[in-house]
């Protein structure tokens, strides 16, 4: 049976988007363990009241293959020391799924890692498209003083796997601020990258 059209209009003002299915939040509190820096997160996540640092819309038409989900993503902007506001990031469940992130207002980063530990990074602005190939870990951070706002769209049927992050704790790098006003990579000491065989086993994935 064929499924109707659907016209979704963003607002870039408020990251909303019209015709949207769902709706989510992740409070500061959430993203704990993420951060450098924990007495520094623990101190602001007080000092603020557990601010929202990033809200989704998204319309899901279902889950089946050929289908997709699209939606938009509002960051607002801040640092938990030297480090700034981030997702928690992941991995498509279906890992040979990619995804498209398309900028509409703000400044920030996709972050992505393969399997096995390479980083890249793509940054992000309005009018910037960012394509995130399949296999490839991936989060967004907001490096500018505004909201940063994205649209999104990626295969219904693809899943999230949060947990591979957390596995290694966390990315193999951090992405911090600069004494230039600007972002550095810098070694995250925690990180236990994966073994060959789970790298292999990711790869490997296929629908």
């Amino acid at each position: 049976m064929l499924k109707e059209p659907v016209r979704s209009v963003v607002d870039v003002s408020t990251g909303g988007m019209s015709g949207n299915t769902g709706r989510y939040e992740k409070r500061l509190s959430e993203l704990a363990g993420l951060y450098q820096d924990a007495d520094a997160h623990r101190a602001m996540t007080e000092r603020l009241n557990d601010p929202v640092v990033y809200a989704v819309e998204d319309f899901r038409p279902g889950n089946q293959a050929g289908d997709l989900i699209y939606g938009v993503t509002r960051m607002g902007p801040g640092r938990i020391g030297q480090e700034f506001f981030l997702t928690r990031g992941h991995i498509h469940a279906k890992a040979d799924r990619p995804e498209i992130y398309y900028g509409q207002q703000g400044n920030g980063l996709m972050q992505l890692e393969s399997p096995q530990g390479e980083t890249r990074i793509v940054e992000i602005g309005p009018q910037t498209i960012c394509y995130v190939p399949p296999y490839w870990i991936h989060r967004s951070i907001n490096i500018g003083d505004d909201d940063l706002v994205m649209v999104f769209a990626y295969p219904s049927d693809s899943g999230q796997d949060y947990g591979i992050i957390a596995a290694s704790n966390g990315m193999r790098h951090r992405v911090m601020a600069d004494d230039a006003g600007g972002w550095k990579l810098v070694e995250n000491e925690d990180y236990r990258p994966r073994s060959g065989e789970t790298a292999a086993a990711i790869m490997k994935q296929h629908a």
